[in-house]
């Protein structure tokens, strides 16, 4: 009797072991597969945060250009001009002042709201005493690419042929990025803002502008060219 139970039982305990080992050859397989997603992310992290430390920041010893080119931002959801809209235009006409160039270039469209971003740096920049004749409002790009492109366009068509880019210190990395691949001579500077900030603010800035770098190196240099 005992030897016909054990013979009985043999086979249950070869049966169970089949979908356990399975199991763990799955388990494995899928640990596997988010070691290696989590490494793909970690290296291109590191690819956009050392691409922000090596990106151009001019292409010039000039220290006087042809325009300043403010980039934009958005207005809040009354058309008011936000802290960081303040601060580029506020940096770009100090700039003016001090004689760098003898015109802005305010550039953004209606992105995040219906409110058109160049149009409320105009207001801006005339309310700080530039006069209206000294004023380029372009009012359709969409993003930095388009900053950089249709403010080109506007140079072209002047025949102006040297720019400093103002915008804030976590973006300029990103825009030079850009205009490196642009037929003029630049500098960019970055537009402290007016008042104490979050101390994680920059911090944060810096995140979300390395994956935006990402989005720039991998995806957006190749499918969103566009030809001043």
């Amino acid at each position: 009797m005992t030897g016909k139970r054990l013979s009985r039982q043999t086979p249950l305990r070869g049966r169970s072991h089949r979908p356990i080992s399975a199991r763990r050859r799955r388990l494995g397989r899928r640990g596997s597969l988010i070691l290696a997603a989590v490494t793909a992310i970690l290296v291109l992290l590191a690819w956009g945060a050392v691409a922000r430390h090596l990106a151009p920041a001019t292409n010039t010893s000039l220290t006087r250009f042809d325009a300043i080119i403010v980039l934009g931002s958005p207005a809040d959801s009354d058309g008011n001009p936000t802290p960081t809209l303040l601060a580029r235009v506020t940096e770009g006409v100090h700039e003016y002042e001090r004689g760098v160039a003898p015109r802005l270039i305010l550039t953004g469209g209606a992105v995040h709201n219906r409110f058109v971003e160049a149009r409320v740096m105009a207001q801006v920049a005339q309310a700080q005493g530039i006069p209206e004749s000294a004023i380029f409002v372009e009012p359709e790009a969409r993003d930095t690419i388009q900053n950089a492109c249709y403010a080109m366009r506007i140079m072209k068509a002047h025949g102006w042929r040297s720019a400093e880019v103002i915008s804030s210190a976590s973006h300029l990395p990103r825009a030079g990025l850009i205009f490196r691949g642009l037929p003029i001579e630049w500098r960019t500077r970055a537009a402290p803002p007016l008042g104490p900030e979050p101390a994680a603010y920059s911090d944060v800035a810096a995140v979300f502008e390395t994956l935006k770098t990402l989005r720039y190196l991998v995806w957006a240099r190749q499918m969103e060219r566009c030809k001043p």
